[in-house]
């Protein structure tokens, strides 16, 4: 007989292929008319220059394709996280539910991976950013996430901590919530700056098309992979003590 923990794991699989799907489709109706227009673009600069644009060892179709099924395979694996940080911390959470806790924590991860390093370093569409700086935006990035993480966690000890003080739950979240925005604040400021440059002939509608694009599929993911873990967890929810969940 499988484990109450390897039941919610199986969960947060099915849902994050749900919401991997559910970004796949929202990549391909949002995303990809500013794609195009930006690679066109690119196309263009090649020729004015007097390059010769290098053959693509895969045609355009099949890197739609293959994105599409990165997107799905990046949402399992998402999933999968998403399912044993549930279980570690369903007990902590307020909501009465396993579907409020679902959302809490998918509101939780939103936050912290996509719409901060989204905010900090926003999306860019192919023909902006050098190939040089591709290592240290890279760094930058992902250290951003976890600049995120860290708000979060610290948000989560404090309002413990102040409600441990005798601290009224209004009191508690409104210092909790001033806290997390000056932290993010902080990170905000002090993390570097895009080092690479928009160039001219990148008109800044299609830059922020594409940008709200990629940022509406993230949000897309997060909210399938919230709402189908949710309603796949709660008809099994219990009232037993939730330290089972992780045994």
């Amino acid at each position: 007989m499988s484990s109450p923990f390897n039941a919610v794991l199986r969960r947060g699989l099915l849902a994050g292929a749900f919401a991997g799907l559910t970004a796949a489709l929202m990549s391909m109706l949002l995303v990809q008319a500013p794609l195009q227009a930006s690679l066109g673009i690119e196309e263009a600069r090649s020729h004015a220059s007097g390059e010769h644009a290098h053959e693509e060892m895969f045609s355009r179709p099949v890197q739609v394709v293959g994105g599409m099924v990165a997107a799905v395979l990046v949402g399992v694996a998402i999933g999968v996280i998403f399912a044993v940080v549930f279980a570690s911390v369903r007990h902590r959470m307020t909501a009465r539910t396993d579907f409020g806790r679902s959302l809490q924590l998918t509101a939780v991860g939103f936050f912290a991976v996509s719409l901060l390093p989204a905010v900090k370093y926003p999306a860019n569409p192919p023909g902006v950013g050098e190939t040089e700086s591709v290592s240290g935006r890279t760094l930058a990035y992902f250290s951003f996430i976890a600049a995120g993480i860290v708000i979060v966690l610290a948000a989560h000890h404090l309002r413990g901590y102040l409600a441990a003080r005798g601290w009224s739950p209004s009191s508690s979240v409104t210092a909790t919530a001033a806290a997390t925005v000056v932290l993010t604040g902080v990170a905000l400021w002090a993390w570097p700056a895009n080092p690479d440059p928009i160039p001219a002939d990148v008109p800044a509608a299609l830059l922020w098309q594409f940008r709200l694009a990629s940022l509406a599929e993230l949000a897309g993911m997060w909210a399938a992979l919230g709402f189908s873990f949710g309603l796949l967890n709660e008809p099994n929810r219990t009232e037993a003590p939730t330290e089972a969940l992780a045994t």
